[in-house]
């Protein structure tokens, strides 16, 4: 979605609200807008713009015409590494396989939580690389991953492992070299409403609705040294249309598919 971004504070802004308004400015070349108790919705209005809030200690974006912000929380990975801690089936890493030490491309981040659960089975001498191709989304999930305060482990360090890398999955795809990262990873999140919480509404709002095409799976083939992973509804056509196999899974909204190389 993107568009035009002011950065603004919350209500009572305090020192550190000011500095992370100045920083979010740099970062997304953005004008700083003084609050001066205007609602968020006047502010879209006034500027035509989207509205990045610094707040006490986190950013909440606003796209135009969205209720409700955006903001980073891992707390879904988190959950899911306390599954995998005793010992209970993670559905994204059985379809991926991940070993130690292997490298894992995620062309559609979000809000982070594959990318987390994935940085947890590749280890420190893996590597996880996100792709956001909306550059708000990408600078608040990229800043949330090196600054949330947790100390949950092993939480904290997957965080702060992956490199998070505001472009469209396609131009980064055709850089790369063949068979450049074990793992290549497709999630066209919008395609079907498969979350339900506030936060992913917020997500799905923002972020950009890139369709998955033939010659972005073409491009994730050549990348990938053992396989490719797409997360899709469980309606989707997408797993037989472009050559991957299924594994169904009868009470959820959505399977993976994979293609190996």
């Amino acid at each position: 979605m993107c568009g035009v971004t002011i950065v603004t504070t919350a209500g009572r802004p305090d020192e550190l609200s000011l500095q992370l308004v100045h920083a979010a400015s740099e970062a997304l070349n953005a004008k700083v807008v003084p609050r001066k108790k205007r609602s968020v919705a006047k502010l879209m209005n006034e500027y035509a713009a989207n509205v990045m809030i610094a707040g006490k200690n986190r950013y909440e974006y606003y796209a135009q015409g969205a209720d409700s912000p955006f903001f980073f929380h891992p707390n879904s990975a988190a959950f899911r590494l306390k599954r995998v801690a005793r010992g209970e089936e993670e559905p994204l890493l059985k379809a991926c396989q991940l070993q130690s030490g292997d490298s894992f491309l995620d062309c559609t981040l979000g809000i982070g939580s594959d990318s987390m659960v994935a940085a947890f089975a590749v280890g420190a001498e893996g590597r996880v690389t996100g792709l956001e191709a909306d550059r708000n989304i990408a600078f608040i999930v990229q800043n949330g991953m090196k600054t949330y305060d947790t100390t949950e482990l092993p939480l904290t360090a997957c965080m702060r492992q992956i490199e998070v890398v505001h472009t469209k999955a396609m131009d980064f795809l055709q850089q790369q070299l063949d068979n450049s990262f074990d793992v290549v990873y497709l999630d066209p999140m919008f395609e079907e409403v498969i979350e339900e919480s506030t936060n992913f509404e917020a997500l799905r709002h923002a972020g950009s609705h890139i369709a998955l095409d033939a010659q972005w799976v073409r491009e994730a083939k050549r990348v990938a040294r053992k396989s490719v992973v797409l997360k899709a509804h469980y309606k989707s056509t997408f797993f037989e249309q472009y050559d991957f196999e299924r594994d169904v899974r009868l009470t959820a909204k959505f399977h993976y598919g994979v293609w190996e190389k």
